[in-house]
């Protein structure tokens, strides 16, 4: 057996183990949040009832977000026949901040809520970027404050909330 082989074994074993323990555990459910847009639109957890989501925590100065986005919104496109929904929530944000214009300027188009750090609070957001993917029961099947682009375990938490 190649060393790229056993690696790979290894790397495969450790994600399936811990999305098993995660998934495992007593259901966590996404709790439910309202808050506004930039341009003062109110956007809700009610909006996506019944729909895999991922919910991503973020601030426009963290280069963490920045390098993780193009992975979640490659990851929204491939599975958006899926029904798939990307939807940030900006907090911490510097005062003369514009989360949305910036998520444009980075070439996204994915809706952004402002004002979050209540909501990051009832998360438990301990900093950014911190994700979340919840299935269409609205169940929290993973968490993860990862920014690595090549991280497998984002794929393997796609499959289970679209299931």
């Amino acid at each position: 057996m190649t060393s790229s082989l056993k690696t790979f074994l290894l790397v495969s074993l450790y994600i399936s183990a811990s999305l098993l323990s995660f998934s495992s555990q007593s259901a966590e459910y996404a709790m439910p949040w309202e808050l506004t847009t930039q341009s003062g639109a109110v956007i809700s957890s009610e909006q996506y009832k019944g729909k895999p989501v991922i919910l991503h925590f973020w601030a426009t100065w963290c280069p963490y977000c920045k390098k993780l986005q193009p992975t979640l919104v490659e990851l929204q496109k491939k599975y958006q026949a899926q029904g798939i929904e990307l939807v940030a929530i900006s907090f911490h944000a510097d005062n003369d901040a514009f989360p949305q214009d910036e998520l444009k300027k980075r070439g996204y188009s994915f809706l952004t809520a402002v004002q979050g750090e209540d909501v990051a609070k009832q998360y438990d957001v301990k900093g950014t970027p911190t994700t979340f993917f919840i299935n269409k029961n609205n169940e929290i099947i993973f968490k993860t404050s990862s920014s690595s682009k090549d991280d497998p375990r984002f794929g393997l938490a796609i499959q289970e909330i679209i299931k």
